[in-house]
């Protein structure tokens, strides 16, 4: 399977208008946004965005995937979730205003659509729907990292895996998810805090169990609400 972004996928404007976010604008709102946002590409293992910088766009995902993750002092990588199509990210660092606190990294080559920080807040001040996207945006985000933290502490390994994957297909988060994740196993491994070896093991566990398929290029998940419930057999 090729990396790169291929014909199928939608064009910015598509994109756009497809959005959660942008069903209840207005005519003038929507125009808004189209006029001013843009698209830039994002070649494998690029920097979407830097640890530090002004955060002066909100940012969502065309085509491709893209992982957040830091860099400690001594170069170990954390990765805090991966990004699919039809995910946006970085509203919490527009609402304070503050510089980002994370790297956004694309994992394969990626389209990126960038909503400059005055229509977000124009948007903000003006569309009552908006809001409460974003509020809804914010409390799924907070669900999905305290899930995180509650998994890396008290799940094993097998079954961290499975709620990994499980969380890529929030459909509030990320709504253009498709069955096929086009992630490597050592992706997994950061995302769900287990090592390259580690997480293959566990994906064969959940690949005995019928709740996905290893492909070249991807995993593609079979089931689900499986994965949502899978419990390893202790």
């Amino acid at each position: 399977m090729n990396d790169s972004v291929n014909d199928k996928v939608p064009s910015l404007k598509e994109a756009l208008r497809g959005a959660l976010w942008a069903q209840a604008l207005t005519a003038e709102q929507m125009a808004r946004v189209e006029a001013t946002t843009f698209e830039v590409f994002v070649p494998k293992g690029g920097y979407v965005c830097r640890k530090g910088e002004i955060v002066d766009n909100w940012v969502g995902i065309i085509a491709g995937m893209v992982k957040m993750n830091n860099f400690s002092p001594s170069g170990k990588s954390v990765t805090f979730t991966g990004v699919p199509p039809g995910g946006w990210f970085g509203e919490g660092s527009l609402l304070k205003d503050e510089c980002r606190k994370y790297d956004a990294m694309a994992l394969r080559d990626s389209r990126i659509a960038r909503m400059p920080a005055t229509t977000f807040h124009w948007l903000l001040e003006n569309s009552l729907p908006f809001t409460r996207f974003l509020l809804m945006q914010l409390n799924e985000r907070l669900g999905q990292f305290i899930g995180m933290v509650e998994h890396e502490r008290l799940l094993d390994p097998d079954t961290r895996v499975a709620r990994c994957l499980a969380s890529l297909f929030n459909t509030h988060l990320y709504p253009g998810s498709e069955r096929l994740v086009q992630i490597s196993q050592e992706e997994v491994g950061l995302l769900s805090g287990a090592s390259r070896q580690r997480a293959n093991q566990a994906l064969q566990v959940l690949e005995r169990e019928g709740l996905l398929r290893v492909d070249y290029g991807g995993i593609r998940i079979l089931d689900l609400d499986g994965l949502r419930k899978f419990e390893a057999h202790v």
